[in-house]
């Protein structure tokens, strides 16, 4: 069994930058391809970036490409998402997730999930 647990959100303006963090439990953390998903207020989850388990293959949403980075620390059992160059439509709650691969396969789904922290810019 592998937890979750978000930090890192905040208040932030439009333009500004934040590092996510998402550390987990077990030691099987690092066989696991990861992710970051969102979701804003009245609308669905969406993908926003992931990482294979060695950190050599990374994927990104669109609206995120070029702003947003995935790295991860497997010694410190933790993933992170450093955003730049925030919008006002990147206000969202932001979720740690983790699938049962060494890639990340979207049509897999993910395995674990954690409860999130939200993330506000202001314009």
């Amino acid at each position: 069994q592998v937890q979750l647990v978000e930090s890192g959100g905040g208040l932030v303006q439009a333009g500004g930058s934040l590092r996510l963090s998402c550390a987990a439990s077990g030691r099987i953390f690092s066989m696991y391809a990861m992710g970051w998903f969102r979701q804003a207020p009245g609308k669905e989850r969406e993908f926003v970036a992931a990482i294979s388990w060695s950190g050599g293959s990374t994927y990104y949403a669109d609206s995120v490409k070029g702003r947003f980075t995935i790295s991860r620390d497997n010694a410190k059992n933790t993933v992170y998402l450093q955003m730049n160059s925030l919008k006002p439509e990147d206000t969202a709650v932001y979720y740690c997730a983790g699938q049962r691969s060494r890639d990340y396969y979207p049509r897999n789904g993910m395995d674990y999930w954690g409860k999130g922290t939200l993330v506000t810019v202001s314009s």
